[in-house]
């Protein structure tokens, strides 16, 4: 299948055949990735070779113009294959959707780049000192545009990206711009140090930027809210909770499929005929069922919010996304780091064998979990309910400034 005709929109089944061939060979060396930490830089070529960077370019710039919902779906899919691969992906989804609201030569030039295949990460977060609300990566003024240098940290996807969208300030303001850098520039370092204990092949880590190039039209303000942005990009998140959720109950479903030995204490029957072990398995699949239930939610709901079009008010296309995946951030979690805890009970000791490295699943998800707290998003919500006051979007992370004991 080629590029989806003008105007066209691909739907899930068309592009989960084109893609479904990939993901099964990413999972298969998903295993052996995880045991050696090996980076899939060779998968994240097959993807790029497939074009899955352009799900979601509209099919007038040379995408598949596919929906959020779609798009979650085939994420979803691709994290089940291997949680890794599913996350490093979630800058370059990003940065599509901020393609979308710029202007016309914006557009033009940027998704164009990614229809031939470009790829992108994300610096926006520094590991200490910036006060919340600033960054202390400046920009300065250059011929015909900026000189880029600072630090950056939690860089998802950069080390495997051709560019990276750098949040950065102007020098001597507090306005903070996406300045668009290619990281094949001799000015650009990556480095591979995430010492997570999860997701540990998601290329995240620091970056650094010294006097790199910026044209002027590749500096973009950052919006803080309003903006459906702050929602999808939690999304993402989500997608991949969804996914090693499936791989749970995937690994589980093996296990006990292929398992001869019992225990005294048991039944005496296969573990594949025992009724609680196939409870248990039953549990596991239901929580996999829920979260990726709460996503695809989500997931439409967004949809429906960017339908609203640009005529609508900003606050409510914002507002109707937002508390829909600040529900499901809320929810999913807990269901998936659930199941992949439970996951042992299935078995015996042999569960807890490193070869099989069966502990990645709840090790991913915890990870992935901690990227937003939950707790801030529950009150958040309970604010929107009782009080009717709009989600707080999560657009700045730094040094706490305001007094000890204030309510935000």
């Amino acid at each position: 299948m080629g590029r989806t005709t003008a105007g066209g929109s691909a739907s899930y089944a068309e592009l989960a055949e084109r893609f479904a061939p990939v993901f099964a060979r990413i999972e298969g060396g998903a295993l052996d990735r995880e045991l050696a930490r090996a980076l899939p830089f060779e998968q994240v070529g097959w993807l790029k070779d497939a074009g899955f960077g352009r799900v979601r370019v509209p099919a007038e710039y040379g995408g598949f113009g596919a929906s959020i919902e779609t798009l979650v779906r085939l994420l979803i899919d691709l994290s089940a294959a291997d949680s890794s691969v599913g996350h490093l992906l979630r800058s370059h989804f990003a940065f599509v959707e901020t393609i979308s609201l710029q202007d016309e030569a914006f557009r033009a030039r940027w998704f164009g780049r990614v229809a031939d295949g470009a790829l992108f990460g994300n610096a926006a977060t520094e590991k200490s000192g910036n006060a919340l609300g600033t960054v202390q990566t400046r920009l300065a003024p250059a011929a015909n545009g900026w000189l880029l240098t600072g630090e950056k940290y939690y860089t998802t996807g950069t080390i495997f990206a051709d560019y990276v969208a750098v949040m950065a300030s102007p020098e001597e303001s507090a306005a903070r711009l996406y300045a668009i850098a290619p990281t094949g520039h001799p000015g650009v370092e990556i480095r591979d140090d995430w010492d997570g204990f999860g997701q540990q092949m998601t290329g995240t880590g620091t970056a650094v930027f010294r006097d790199v190039p910026i044209p002027d039209e590749d500096a973009v303000p950052r919006t803080e809210s309003t903006t459906h942005e702050p929602a999808f990009l939690q999304l993402m998140l989500l997608t991949v909770l969804a996914g090693i959720g499936k791989a749970v109950v995937r690994d589980a479903s093996a296990l006990v499929a292929k398992r001869t030995r019992t225990f005294s204490t048991g039944s005496g029957q296969l573990f594949r005929e025992d009724p609680l072990i196939l409870n248990l398995v039953g549990q596991l699949a239901a929580k996999s069922f829920a979260a990726e239930s709460s996503v695809l939610a989500a997931a439409r709901e967004l949809d429906a919010a960017l339908a609203l079009g640009p005529d609508a008010p900003a606050e409510d296309r914002y507002v109707r996304g937002a508390v829909a995946v600040d529900l499901a951030q809320v929810a999913v979690p807990p269901l998936v780091i659930d199941a992949a805890q439970q996951l042992f009970d299935t078995a015996g000791a042999s569960a807890v064998s490193r070869g099989k490295a069966l502990d990645r699943h709840w090790r991913n998800a915890r990870t992935v979990a901690t990227h937003n707290p939950a707790a801030f998003k529950a009150r958040g919500l309970g604010d929107w309910f009782v009080n009717g006051t709009s989600p707080v979007a999560l657009h700045s992370i730094g040094e706490a400034t305001a007094p000890a004991g204030s309510a935000r």
